[in-house]
């Protein structure tokens, strides 16, 4: 088994009997969802965020995406990820030859990008879109809140207008994910809606994140998900649940986010991929790779069951 294999090569020495051991049985113990599951009515591209899996190799991980049953993935091409913006023109033809190896794509390229007015942002993206990419997630804007929303909200807009044209250019679509916080752009939804609406979905939308909408908009949310529903061009899934007043990460199946929204989405006519986040098991380092598979597949099963995937 593949998964089985790709863990025993990255388990520390010094427990690697034991680690092998563990990682079979967890492995046995939570189904692989493959493609042919899916069932043969699936149409929207199914991809997994790879945070807590890039310390894998190329290899490795297109391996295991292949054979939990993704099309593809939301790798992490940014400060701090699996390849960062400055090698990005060594490394990502790498990656990329890795996925095409095992037919996935990269659906969407999580990066740091917010603006075209940077030399290395646009090197990324002439990059990424000669090699195929489609989509990527911006970088976040954020509001100083000791001064008025509005006038932010005017400023952002030529930046957003140049990013647009070389999107255009290149043939690539940006996704600009929302956030919880007090100074995110997009916590509130509304804003997105202002700041987009004179843009194509095409070359900038929004990546509709349902646990951070339900956790900023509450009993509201559906209104905001109504508002924005023309300019989404990627579903964010995971879920949350409060503890002590804050938002605590946890599977789909422990969560309150509505589990009939994906459904309602798709019935809707939306096309573009549904994105699995499975962010609640930290620390996110190699040797918790092991448990981070185990808690992807539960929450790949649980998607099913809510989409009926069968």
């Amino acid at each position: 088994m593949i998964a089985a294999r790709v863990l025993a090569r990255h388990s520390p020495r010094m427990h690697r009997r034991q680690f092998i051991t563990t990682t079979a049985a967890a492995v046995a113990s939570a189904p692989l969802l493959q493609a042919e599951a899916l069932g043969k009515k699936r149409r929207n591209p199914f991809c997994v965020f790879t945070k807590p899996l890039q310390m894998l190799s190329y290899d490795d991980l297109a391996d295991l995406i292949a054979e939990l049953g993704f099309d593809g993935i939301e790798g992490t091409i940014r400060p701090g990820g699996q390849i960062t913006p400055e090698q990005v023109p060594d490394e990502l033809p790498k990656m990329m030859a890795a996925l095409k190896k095992r037919g996935l794509e990269m659906t969407i390229m999580a990066s740091g990008i917010n603006n075209a007015d940077s030399k290395l942002n646009v090197q990324q993206l002439q990059v990424a879109a000669k090699l195929g990419v489609k989509r990527y997630r911006m970088g976040y804007h954020k509001y100083d809140l000791k001064k008025p929303i509005t006038g932010q909200m005017d400023e952002l807009r030529p930046i957003l207008k140049n990013l647009v044209a070389l999107n255009k250019e290149l043939g690539l679509q940006a996704i600009y994910q929302n956030h919880s916080g007090s100074n995110y752009v997009g916590a509130p939804l509304w804003d997105l809606h202002e700041l987009f609406k004179a843009h194509d979905p095409k070359h900038l939308a929004v990546g509709f994140d349902m646990s951070h909408a339900t956790a900023e908009g509450t009993r509201a949310w559906p209104l905001h998900a109504n508002l924005l529903r023309p300019r989404i061009g990627a579903l964010y899934v995971k879920s949350f649940r409060w503890k002590d007043n804050k938002r605590d990460n946890c599977s789909l199946a422990e969560g309150i986010v509505d589990k009939k929204y994906p459904g309602q989405l798709i019935k809707s006519g939306y096309s573009g991929p549904i994105n699995l986040h499975v962010e609640y098991l930290k620390p996110f380092t190699k040797e918790n790779v092991p448990n981070q598979i185990v808690a992807i597949k539960k929450d790949i099963l649980t998607l099913k069951e809510w989409l009926n995937w069968s």
